[in-house]
């Protein structure tokens, strides 16, 4: 085969950094966007955050202001040196801080404040939350066990989960400790001392032992303790299958008596040890602010996740047009970077907006009248009424959060499928999902709704939805099947 040379013509799709760039930026969320920006400031000499220029500046003039004080006081001092004495004696009610102003000793002896100001927070100094098991080792470490005891009740311990639960079996302790003289009573000892540990019905097996433990350390007159204890140790699959008429049958309990002990059960909690474990929250910092002015319901972003930036003008001046020294190339390379980063911010911002505008204009019902009058609103609705492509779109309403009089809500959830009404209209699954959480609470105890049921009375509705609809979307409101919701009247 020959080889040769050949010019083709052609044209192709290539995508420029910027618009790499505001791609990236469009899909983060708040907290990721922050970051973001924040490498910018630190890797770009030419951005700056224009709200932090100008409280350096006001901090300028406030600490001119600071020292000037500080001169005229001490110049005070020096005219009227008696009145920095100390008195000879103190009201015996007042204390050493109502007469000289003395700031708080904090950490490595630091100056700090108590008063609720921003220059000292007191959950900083934390290292870390605690865990279930420090807590569980703290109170190991104040019972008096024995050097033997003491290795097989560390071992368990590490054993227990988050959650409470001892997720290891007795006969592997031997070789977890390193002993194979432990016997199974030795280890069921040390298993039952820590089971009396804080918080109630941790260490427990499985969930019957869990409840039993729990109930066990309530007092021997709480009401219902004992026929509880004899329903968790005796029928306890018929209590995991709520099923009532079985329980009345073989406890011989009324009617009453039966409800105090299953209302005892059910107070237990079936995971003890989340109560001790320190979670730190996370907040979620919304894009979008949504209120209503003026009877109308308006979006505007959140200006603490829009931060301004701008470029340094005193860097900018630095620049000679004719220099071509690296330095001054470096210098052009960083203004053409922090001026494609602010134009990028500046797109994505106003994509979210837009889009933010759009869905709430088209969800009027959702903000005057709830979760029950949400019309059924797909991407491609917002895509077609903005101009926008459909990822584009999508890209906006992932981890994208707006803040409403009925909650921060993510955008994806005011997008959902539709199912078509009786009179040829449509009607939201988010709304059906609604109209099932209502009626589940507002039925009789006694005599819950089927999802058959159910269907029923939505078709009276005119929403036409089939059985197995009903149960898909009651599985994913965490709402479980009627015979498990069967009470007592």
């Amino acid at each position: 085969m020959k080889q040769t040379i050949q010019i083709r013509l052609g044209q192709q799709l290539t995508m420029t950094p910027q618009l790499q760039q505001a791609i990236k930026l469009l899909q983060l969320s708040t907290l990721d966007l922050q970051r973001e920006i924040q490498d910018a400031l630190e890797s770009n000499l030419m951005l700056e955050n224009a709200d932090e220029a100008d409280s350096t500046a006001t901090t300028e003039v406030d600490d001119q202001l600071m020292r000037q004080r500080a001169d005229e006081a001490r110049l005070d001092a020096e005219v009227r040196p008696d009145d920095r004495d100390m008195p000879s004696d103190l009201p015996t009610d007042s204390d050493w801080a109502d007469t000289f102003d003395t700031g708080n000793i904090g950490p490595l002896g630091s100056s700090v404040r108590t008063d609720g100001g921003a220059d000292y927070d007191l959950f900083a100094t934390q290292s870390r939350p605690q865990t279930l098991h420090d807590h569980l080792a703290w109170q190991l470490n104040l019972a008096r066990l024995g050097h033997r005891d003491m290795a097989i009740a560390e071992a368990l311990i590490d054993a227990i989960d988050a959650d409470g639960y001892l997720r290891l079996d007795l006969d592997d302790l031997p070789g977890i400790v390193g002993d194979d003289s432990l016997e199974a009573d030795e280890a069921a000892t040390v298993l039952h001392r820590i089971q009396s540990f804080d918080p109630p019905g941790v260490g427990a097996r499985d969930l019957r032992e869990c409840l039993m433990l729990q109930l066990r350390q309530l007092g021997a007159n709480t009401p219902g303790r004992d026929d509880a204890l004899k329903i968790c140790d005796h029928y306890f699959n018929a209590l995991g299958r709520n099923d009532l008429d079985d329980l009345r049958r073989r406890t011989r309990l009324g009617d009453d008596d039966l409800r105090v002990a299953l209302s005892l059960i059910r107070s237990m909690s079936p995971r003890p040890g989340t109560a001790v474990a320190e979670v730190r929250t996370e907040y979620v910092v919304p894009d979008v602010l949504v209120r209503k002015v003026g009877g109308v319901w308006q979006a505007e972003l959140n200006p603490e996740t829009t931060p301004s930036l701008r470029v340094n003008a005193s860097y900018a001046k630095l620049i000679r047009r004719s220099d071509q020294s690296p330095d001054n190339s470096c210098l052009r390379t960083h203004l053409q970077e922090a001026r494609w980063f602010i134009k990028s911010l500046a797109s994505r911002n106003d994509t979210v907006l837009r889009v933010a505008r759009k869905i709430v204009e088209l969800q009027q019902g959702f903000f005057e009248h709830g979760e029950e009058a949400m019309r059924p609103l797909v991407l491609r609705d917002i895509a077609d009424a903005l101009e926008l492509h459909e990822s584009t779109i999508s890209r906006v309403t992932t981890q994208k959060y707006m803040h409403t009089p009925r909650g921060t809500l993510e955008f994806k959830y005011f997008f959902s499928s539709h199912v078509n009404t009786a009179s040829g209209g449509e009607c939201s699954s988010t709304a059906i999902r609604a109209f099932i959480r209502k009626l589940v609470a507002a039925e009789t105890p006694s005599k819950p709704l089927s999802d058959n049921k159910i269907a029923g009375i939505l078709a009276d509705q005119g929403i036409n939805v089939a059985r197995r609809t009903v149960a898909k979307y009651r599985e994913a409101l965490g709402i479980p099947p009627s015979n498990e919701r069967k009470r007592l009247a």
